[in-house]
């Protein structure tokens, strides 16, 4: 029998999923449509895609509101794969179909594990260099130029043909960048500025009878099947274009995934999620429609006004699909230049700022890789940037092992701290409790530490005890402040043991010794204990005096 509270429950949930789908269909349209010209397929099919890929990833995916559909980095992928081709739309649909399939082959081994261990500055290098690549090639758009394919020619036109610019595109772009950049955060949250910007500046355009560039047309149809020609020989040939498109979209999948895990305080299953996304981008393709990958700005949306089930995935799809319906003549009117305004704002906000405030702490091995990875996306090629700053960041580190390798002799950790450390959390019940992160904190181990504070729970005090004596790269760095954070979040006081001041001053630049409390820092594991015992102790007659 149902209870009023559990059915006040379960409205409660519902209503959340209802507005977080809302919200993140209301973030979708404009995206998806700046996308689907972006690409060269259209805005149609950018919408479709959208439509199609969040329906299906969300029936079949995991339980949690994973909002998907095409994103930048993959907008980039397929048009640079349509540039490629020479605009060849039926190998580029067999290239999405392919890249579909190898998701779902990549869903049924370990591979995808191997996302957890690829660097930060490989991951923020890429990201940045996305970014980078849909500013650029939105330039020639904003003012009503013609648009180019790649960013070197995007460039070279904007340099030479400013005098040809359409004035009245180059003013709408302009205002549309007024807005998505001007509209404060806090109203950002209810009414999202992208949205915003399109409705207000369409409006203008069709008011004033404006001469500018337009999508002209959008289908309303439903899409139907449509396996496109091929044979052996393209398959083997355009193979690459479909292992890049898929390792892309799974790996922006995967990285969602993590993001999502943060926010809701669950594990995903990472072979459902992919799986489940490649079943969708096959769909997506039969139907002539842009595959995607789980979009980490709409799922914090959703979550973040409310959702908290799978139901979010779907209303989002069913609230595009009555938008495209309902407004189809309006879509049509939107002027690229808008779209344009709207895509440089999103690849502004793929640039990793949070990387830039602490470049300067990072070691130079990472500025070396971020610097690779980022020209490489930029002016050369995607999936070989990403190959080659995996490969330069294995290298270095194999580099800073070895240089750092002496024959030494180092006595056995002592035994007398050691039978401490088991009295204390014996004698105080698991309340304080002692952890030492023992070996190379770097990229590689930063993601396996995070997910084993969440087994803390009960205890109020937590000795870190830092065993490493280097300082942190730029991946350790944001893990700790998980660390401090997540414990943080659970309520239980953390209380560090640092082998040097290096670290404790690379900690204090970047204000994570204000959030941990420089008290609560020692250069002794013993007198950390002794204060946690003491603080405990006190708290404990506080709390009894009271009662």
């Amino acid at each position: 029998m149902i209870t009023a509270d559990k059915l006040k429950l379960k409205l409660n949930i519902l209503t959340g999923d209802i507005f977080g789908g809302i919200n993140a269909a209301i973030i979708a349209l404009p995206q998806a449509l700046a996308f689907g010209v972006a690409t060269g397929f259209g805005a149609s099919a950018g919408v479709w895609g959208a439509i199609i890929l969040c329906f299906i990833a969300g029936i079949l995916g995991t339980k949690v509101p994973m909002i998907s559909g095409i994103t930048g980095p993959s907008a980039i992928v397929i048009a640079s794969i349509m540039h490629a081709l020479n605009k060849d739309i039926n190998s580029v649909l067999m290239i999405m179909i392919l890249a579909g399939i190898f998701q779902l082959l990549l869903s049924l081994t370990k591979l995808i594990d191997i996302v957890k261990y690829v660097p930060y500055p490989v991951i923020s290098g890429f990201m940045n260099g996305v970014g980078t690549i849909i500013i650029i090639m939105q330039l020639n758009p904003l003012l009503g130029l013609k648009p180019f394919s790649n960013t070197i020619e995007s460039l070279e036109h904007i340099l030479t043909s400013l005098h040809p610019m359409n004035i009245q595109a180059a003013l709408l772009g302009f205002l549309t960048l007024i807005i998505v950049f001007g509209i404060p955060k806090r109203l950002n949250k209810y009414l999202p500025s992208q949205i915003l910007a399109l409705i207000i500046c369409t409006i203008i355009s069709i008011k004033m009878g404006l001469n500018i560039p337009k999508i002209s047309e959008v289908s309303i149809s439903i899409p139907s099947i449509h396996l496109p020609s091929s044979n052996l020989h393209d398959v083997i040939t355009y193979f690459h274009y479909a292992i890049t498109l898929a390792i892309i979209l799974s790996s922006e999948t995967l990285l969602t995934g993590l993001v999502c895990n943060s926010l809701t305080k669950t594990q995903l299953s990472p072979r459902t999620l992919i799986a489940s996304q490649g079943i969708g981008n096959v769909i997506c393709a039969l139907t002539g429609s842009l595959p995607g990958a789980a979009a980490t700005m709409r799922t914090v949306a959703a979550i973040k006004t409310g959702a908290t089930t799978k139901i979010a995935a779907i209303v989002c799809p069913i609230v595009l699909l009555l938008l495209l319906f309902k407004f189809s003549g309006f879509v049509a009117e939107i002027p690229l230049c808008v779209l344009a305004g709207i895509l440089i704002k999103i690849g502004y906000d793929i640039i990793d700022i949070k990387l830039l405030k602490v470049l300067k702490l990072a070691p130079k091995e990472d500025k070396y890789v971020l610097a690779v990875v980022f020209l490489l996306t930029v002016f050369y090629n995607l999936i070989v940037a990403v190959g080659a700053g995996i490969t330069l960041a294995a290298l270095l580190y194999a580099k800073k092992v070895a240089d750092n390798a002496k024959l030494i002799h180092k006595e056995v950790y002592d035994k007398d701290i050691i039978k401490l450390e088991k009295e204390v959390e014996r004698d105080y019940k698991l309340k304080i409790r002692v952890v030492h992160i023992d070996g190379q904190f770097f990229f590689g181990s930063a993601t396996q530490l995070i997910s084993q504070f969440d087994e803390l729970l009960g205890t109020r005090y937590l000795i870190l005890n830092c065993d490493f004596e280097e300082k942190l790269d730029i991946s350790a760095l944001f893990a700790f402040e998980d660390i401090v954070l997540r414990l943080k979040s659970q309520h239980i006081k953390l209380i560090l043991v640092l082998q040097n001041t290096e670290i404790f001053n690379q900690l204090k630049e970047y204000k994570m010794i204000e959030e941990i409390g420089e008290d609560n820092i020692f250069y002794s594991e013993i007198k950390a204990i002794e204060y946690a015992k003491k603080s405990f102790t006190k708290n404990a007659r506080k709390k009894y005096k009271n009662k």
